[in-house]
């Protein structure tokens, strides 16, 4: 289906070609004057250069074409040399019908879809989620869902850190304590046991100590470092404990993340990718592109065209052991591999952007990835307190995600039992939906690169630009046509009143937002999309007696209007991770 704006320019433009011009200058846009107009061309302005005419005398020779056009009620030319237009009724009301009843509202999607991987959440097992992951796991599982809307393959992957320090600095602590284990024995040649000999509780408790100890205890920081080889290298007591330890962890994430409504397709680790480095740096050695500096192993990627200096890339220090570049290079071979992408997004802290450039110039330089597949570094920035610093529990430390889920969720419980806004068997459920249409919304709505206060009152708030307000409009809505009883599977009816045809003309939007926020990788788009539509659904249900309209025909439209509306509000909050109660 074409998108509404393409259509009129297409009008536009074969106005223009009639009176003897390019139809290249037909192009139209929302009119930044809507007192005056709904869309406007300026086209007639340049062209008066081409043609050597005042741009009135071209802009009247266009109006006049459009006089008769079925697609507009009213067309003016306007000082200096704008086209002023207004939709007809009759039209408006035939493409909301058609976006009504066409598949995705008629947004254009992919024409030949696209393997999309996307590298969000990246936690640590053995360490719980805190406040540093909800912007990459919100903001991921939104670009995941948008992607996937346009028709294209998408892969979510968590990329874990499981094969790291934090292994091993486990593994000592854990032999300092119970030594007895038989993990800890080289001479065992049973079986393991099924069970591990720790809860998600102690790990959780384990790694934090050990993690001080290291810092304090060089004999204790070296068995960490000796026993993380000896993990990576085969020692079976060591790999025994690592599947423990990946079972508890990998079971607590999926809890964690279900908390979030966010999913991944790949549970992947670092691990994973460890099969993949050592012939990949062969394959680099042989290319030329690997050299040594100071017994390190690097990548220049430094380019003529730089402006600053971007420093080569380490991908094995001096006393042999990898780095992250080196796991990550290994993943996106691992990932050539399993999907064929032609895309692969990393949606990760902003401050890394330096490292993905150098990531992307060894993946391009060592032909790791066809020069046609994109990378790109989602950058997103940090969730600051009120103070304007990164946000902390009240006693200074990083916040668990847990908590912060539970103080959101708290907050609108006690809302919702004080105003009394669902039965009592339905607060829970109720509270669930609005906490995380506050807590996602509120991180949204934000440019994914700009920092943000987390503001709770402001967040749970049921007016303004929040989630809460976004549900309260679909509740209402919901009411409405639960009231009218009939079937909504209606046509939608030209509009009568000024607030209809607003309504009818932000729903028209649609496909552009969407393709914005596609295009860009930013639901923040989105968010600013249904707050419009949102602010123009409540108005229009204000100055309308929807239900008391005693013209059966004219309370269709409405109903049908209506309807529409809340089917790409609901829509969109899906592609942004949240859903609406059934009442508010």
């Amino acid at each position: 289906m074409q998108k509404i704006l393409d259509q009129i320019s297409a009008e536009v433009a074969s106005a223009f070609e009639q009176a003897g011009y390019d139809p290249a200058y037909g192009k139209v846009t929302v009119s930044n004057r809507p007192d005056l107009c709904e869309y406007q061309c300026n086209g007639s302005l340049p062209a008066a250069k081409c043609y050597h005419k005042p741009p009135m005398a071209i802009a009247g020779d266009v109006a006049e074409k459009l006089k008769e056009s079925a697609l507009f009620s009213s067309v003016e030319a306007a000082a200096p040399g704008f086209l002023n237009l207004k939709l007809s009724a009759s039209f408006l009301a035939s493409y909301l019908e058609a976006m009504r009843t066409t598949e995705k509202f008629g947004l254009p999607t992919e024409p030949t879809p696209k393997t999309v991987v996307i590298d969000y959440g990246g936690p640590n097992v053995a360490k719980p989620l805190h406040i540093g992951h909800l912007r990459s796991a919100i903001i991921g599982e939104s670009i995941k869902r948008i992607s996937k809307y346009f028709g294209n393959h998408v892969i979510g992957d968590i990329h874990m850190g499981d094969w790291g320090l934090q292994m091993g600095l486990i593994i000592a602590e854990l032999q300092q304590r119970q030594p007895e284990l038989c993990y800890f024995d080289d001479s065992y040649t049973g079986s393991y046991p099924d069970e591990p000999p720790f809860t998600i509780s102690t790990l959780e408790e384990i790694y934090p100590t050990a993690s001080a100890k290291s810092k304090v205890d060089e004999d204790f920081a070296k068995k960490a470092h000796d026993a993380t080889y000896a993990l990576q290298h085969g020692k079976p007591g060591y790999r025994a404990l690592w599947k423990h330890i990946m079972t508890l962890s990998v079971a607590d994430l999926k809890k964690n993340y279900d908390n979030l409504n966010v999913s991944f397709e790949s549970w992947l680790g670092e691990s994973d990718a460890q099969p993949y480095i050592q012939p990949m740096l062969e394959r680099m050695q042989a290319q030329g592109i690997i050299t040594e500096s100071e017994g390190a192993k690097v990548v220049q990627v430094q380019e003529p065209t730089d402006a600053k200096e971007v420093p080569p890339c380490i991908l094995v220090k001096s006393d042999g052991a990898t780095l992250y570049a080196t796991t990550d290079l290994a993943t996106m071979v691992q990932r050539q591999q399993d999907f064929h992408p032609d895309e692969i997004l990393y949606v990760v802290d902003k401050r890394q952007s330096l490292y993905f450039e150098q990531l992307f110039r060894v993946a391009r330089k060592a032909a790791i990835v066809p020069p046609q597949t994109k990378l790109q570094h989602i950058g997103f920035g940090t969730m600051n307190g009120k103070d304007g610093k990164p946000f902390k529990t009240r006693e200074g430390g990083v916040m668990r995600l847990e908590q912060l889920i539970r103080e959101i969720t708290d907050f609108v419980r006690a809302k919702v039992e004080d105003n009394q806004l669902v039965p009592a068997q339905q607060v829970e459920e109720t509270t669930r939906r609005i906490a995380m249409a506050a807590l996602k919304y509120g991180d949204l709505s934000n440019q994914p690169t700009k920092d943000y206060i987390f503001d709770l009152d402001r967040f749970a708030a049921f007016e303004g630009n929040t989630g809460p307000y976004i549900l309260y409009t679909i509740v209402r809505i919901k009411s409405i046509l639960e009231k009218y009883g009939g079937s909504t599977d209606l046509p939608i009816q030209p509009p009568v009143t000024q607030e209809e045809k607003d309504l009818m003309l932000a729903i028209t939007r649609f496909a552009d937002s969407l393709q914005t926020a596609y295009r860009d990788a930013a639901p923040n788009v989105i968010c600013a999309y249904i707050y419009e539509l949102s602010g123009f659904a409540n108005k229009f249900y204000h100055e309308t007696r929807i239900l008391a309209e005693e013209d059966a025909l004219r309370q269709q439209g409405y109903i049908a209007l209506i309807a529409l509306t809340k089917s790409i509000l609901e829509t969109c909050i899906d592609l942004l991770g949240f859903s609406a109660p059934e009442r508010m």
